[in-house]
């Protein structure tokens, strides 16, 4: 039975499915690169693997390949304006990240002080998922630097406990 099936509906149903919000960071050339995905998942305990998935047409998605270090900060409900801004493409470079407190992790990625947890990884495999590369990273380093309920992603829109 091979029914053609849409991605508009293939969308409303994946988007039953409700995720958490993070926003990945890396830095090339002394410049950092930010954006916000709810495809960010652990992978494995031993070794420590995380991935994320990234839009192979984004500028985000060379840059972290470039980088091979990346950091994640898993979002409170009270950074849901800094998840709407890192998810709209062609925002300016420069100074994005100066709205939202931030420190450089060990790798020198920005991660968000309000973040509930970050990651920090190296990347170690970079696989074709389509229209995006799904990043696995080994983990170097984690940290859950805030509290709060988490930021929800759910049938198209935000939503916390």
């Amino acid at each position: 039975m091979d029914r053609p099936i849409d991605s508009g509906t293939y969308r409303k149903v994946v988007g039953r499915f409700a995720t958490g919000v993070a926003i990945v960071t890396t830095r090339v050339a002394d410049v950092d690169h930010a954006m916000t995905v709810n495809s960010f998942t652990s992978v494995s305990l031993d070794p420590l693997l995380v991935l994320f998935c990234a839009e192979k047409v984004s500028r985000f998605h060379d840059a972290v390949l470039e980088a091979g270090a990346w950091g994640v900060s898993v979002l409170p409900a009270s950074m849901e304006e800094a998840s709407r801004f890192f998810s709209h493409r062609g925002r300016p470079l420069n100074g994005q990240l100066a709205k939202w407190a931030h420190h450089r992790g060990d790798s020198q990625v920005a991660l968000f002080d309000e973040a509930l947890a970050t990651v920090e990884c190296v990347t170690k495999a970079v696989y074709d998922g389509g229209d995006h590369s799904i990043v696995v990273g080994q983990v170097t380093a984690l940290a859950t630097p805030g509290d709060g309920p988490p930021l929800l992603y759910h049938d198209g829109r935000y939503n916390t406990f």
